[in-house]
C-alpha cells in the first residue's frame, strides 16, 4: 500500500542557494499530500478564504489516470460522506461507488450466507480510491487560489519560522516556501511528521501486523455483469487469513488476500505456480473459476504491508498532521479514509467556532481528536479478528441476530457497535466504550440456558436483557 506523499530523506535546512519565495499576503496554507484528505482539506480552506499550495511527490493523477503503488478499495460511510457533501454534491460522489448492504460470507465448500450491515436501506459504498481522488483533484484544480504541484517533494520543515524546503523532482531545484499554516496530509510515511520527530520528546510508535496483502482483479462477466452478488462485501474467512472482494461499477470486483508474511501457511510458503493453484483450490474453490489467472496475478502483483501509527504531538508551530500522517490504521473497519475526511470536517468546524482562527485551534483540535483516532485504531484490529475468525462461527452469528433484534425492540437503548461506527458520526471513543459494555452484557446473555431457543421470544429477551442492564422506568411500558 503506497501511503507516502513526501520523501522521508531530509536535507539540511535553507542552504544559501535555496530560493525563498514569500506567498501572497492573503492567508496561506501549505499542504503536503494531494491524496483524498489533502485535496479535501484544500477545498475546505479555500472556502474559508485561504490560498492553498498543495505539493505531492507523485505524478498528477489527472494526467496519468493511475496512481503508482497499491490501494485497497475504499468503503465510504457516513463520516466520510458527511465531510464530502459539504463540498461536492452527494450524487456526484456516489457515481463512482457501488452500495454494499451487508457481508456475504463464503465457506470452503462455496456455500454463502449473508449478514446485513444495518437496517433496510443502510449501506456503505465501495469506491475506487483513484476515482474519488481524481474527482477531488478536478474540483480543486478549478479553484482560483488552489495550486496543485506534483512530483514535488518535501525535504524539510522549519517549524519555528513556518517555512518548508520543497524540491522539484524533475529539475532538482529547491525552494523555501513560508506559509501561515502547514499541513502534513502526506500519508503514513509522512515527511512532515519525519521533520517533527527531530524535536525532543516526540513520541512515535509504528507497528506492522504479521499479515500482508495482495490484490486480485475479479473480471466482470459478459456485458459487464457482476459474477457475484453486487451489493455486498464478500468475505472468505479462513481463521488466520481471509480474502475479501469489493464491487466496482464496471462489473468487476477488487479482491484482496490478507495473509501472514511468514509461517507454514503464508506468502513465503507459496513459492511457485503449483503452490498457489493448490492453495486457491483448497481454500477459495468458488473463486478459482472467477480468477482463472490467480497464480500469475499472485506473482505479478506487489505485496503490501499493513501498519498502525501513533505519534505526537501532531502540532508544532503552525503545522498540523492530519489523516494517516497523524494516525494511520489497518483497513479492517473501512474507516481510515473516513476518519481522515472527518478530521478535515471537525477541524473546519472548530475553526468556524473560533472566528476562523485556524492557527488558534490546532492544539485544541489534536487534544479533542486524538482519543477518537486511538479508539478507531483499536476497533480496526478487533474487526480484523471478527472478519477472519468469527463471521462464520455459529455462536457469533447467533449473537449478531440477537443484537439485531435488541436494536429493533429498543432502538434508543441498543445501537450495535458497527452501526455506531459506520452509520453515525458519534465519537469513535463513545462507540468503543459502548461496544465493551455490549460485550459484557452479551457474554452473560449468551451463557443463559437454551438461549438459542428462547431468544426469538421478545418477552423472554426483554426480561433477560434488563436482568443485566437494569430496567429504566421510562422503558417499563416498552417491555410490558
Amino acid at each position: 500500500m503506497q501511503l507516502s506523499n513526501c520523501n522521508t530523506v531530509f536535507r539540511p535546512l535553507f542552504k544559501p542557494e535555496v530560493l525563498l519565495k514569500r506567498m501572497p499576503e492573503k492567508k496561506s496554507a501549505l499542504i503536503f499530500g494531494a491524496g483524498p484528505v489533502g485535496t479535501l482539506l484544500a477545498l475546505y480552506l479555500h472556502r474559508r478564504g485561504y490560498n492553498c499550495e498543495v505539493h505531492d511527490r507523485r505524478p498528477d493523477l489527472r494526467l496519468s489516470g493511475k496512481e503508482d503503488g497499491r490501494s485497497i478499495n475504499l468503503a465510504l460511510s457516513e463520516r466520510g460522506l458527511h465531510a464530502l457533501r459539504q463540498i461536492i454534491p452527494e450524487e456526484e460522489i456516489l457515481q463512482t461507488g457501488v452500495p454494499m448492504y451487508g457481508r456475504m460470507m463464503h465457506d470452503t465448500e462455496g456455500a454463502t450466507s449473508y449478514q446485513p450491515y444495518g437496517k433496510d436501506g443502510q449501506s456503505i459504498f465501495s469506491v475506487s480510491r483513484n476515482a474519488l481522488n481524481l474527482r477531488l483533484l478536478q474540483h480543486a484544480g478549478k479553484k482560483e487560489g488552489v495550486n496543485l504541484h506534483f512530483e514535488s517533494r518535501c525535504n524539510d520543515v522549519n517549524f519555528e519560522t513556518g517555512e518548508a524546503v520543497i524540491q522539484d523532482k524533475t529539475t532538482g531545484e529547491s525552494q523555501t516556501i513560508q506559509s501561515d499554516l502547514i499541513f502534513g496530509a502526506d500519508g503514513a510515511y509522512s515527511a512532515v511528521r519525519g521533520a517533527m520527530t527531530k524535536a525532543p520528546r516526540y513520541e512515535y510508535i509504528q507497528h506492522y501486523i504479521e499479515h500482508g496483502y495482495k490484490e486480485f482483479n475479479i473480471p466482470a462477466g459478459p456485458n459487464g455483469t457482476w459474477r457475484m452478488e453486487r451489493n455486498a462485501l464478500h468475505i472468505w474467512p479462513r481463521g488466520n487469513f481471509m480474502m475479501i472482494a469489493l464491487p466496482n461499477p464496471d462489473g468487476s470486483f477488487t479482491g484482496t488476500l490478507f495473509f501472514p508474511f511468514e509461517g507454514p501457511l503464508s506468502f513465503a510458503g507459496l513459492k511457485n505456480t503449483e503452490d498457489v493453484t493448490a492453495f486457491f483450490k483448497k481454500y477459495f474453490a468458488d473463486l478459482v473459476p472467477l480468477i482463472p489467472d490467480a497464480a500469475s496475478a499472485f506473482f505479478d502483483h506487489p505485496l503490501g504491508s499493513l501498519v498502525t501509527i501513533r505519534s505526537g504531538p501532531w502540532v508544532r508551530g503552525n503545522a498540523l498532521l492530519i489523516g494517516d500522517a497523524a494516525h494511520a490504521i489497518v483497513p479492517f473497519y473501512g474507516q481510515g479514509l473516513n476518519a481522515g475526511f472527518e478530521d478535515v470536517y471537525l477541524l473546519d468546524k472548530m475553526a468556524a467556532e473560533h472566528n476562523l482562527d485556524f492557527a488558534a485551534v490546532l492544539r485544541p483540535f489534536e487534544q479533542s481528536r486524538r482519543p477518537d483516532t486511538d479508539a478507531i485504531s483499536e476497533l480496526s484490529m478487533q474487526n480484523f479478528i471478527e472478519m477472519r475468525d468469527l463471521v462464520g462461527d455459529r455462536t457469533f452469528l447467533l449473537r449478531k441476530k440477537i443484537e439485531g433484534r435488541l436494536n429493533q425492540l429498543f432502538p434508543e437503548l441498543w445501537v450495535p457497535l458497527y452501526t455506531q461506527v459506520t452509520f453515525s458520526r458519534n465519537p469513535y471513543r463513545e462507540a468503543l466504550e459502548s461496544g465493551k459494555e455490549h460485550d459484557r452484557i452479551m457474554e452473560q446473555l449468551m451463557a443463559l440456558p437454551d438461549v438459542e431457543i428462547h431468544w426469538q421470544n421478545d418477552e423472554w429477551l426483554a426480561e433477560a436483557i434488563f436482568r443485566f442492564i437494569g430496567n429504566p422506568p421510562e422503558l417499563e411500558s416498552v417491555t410490558a
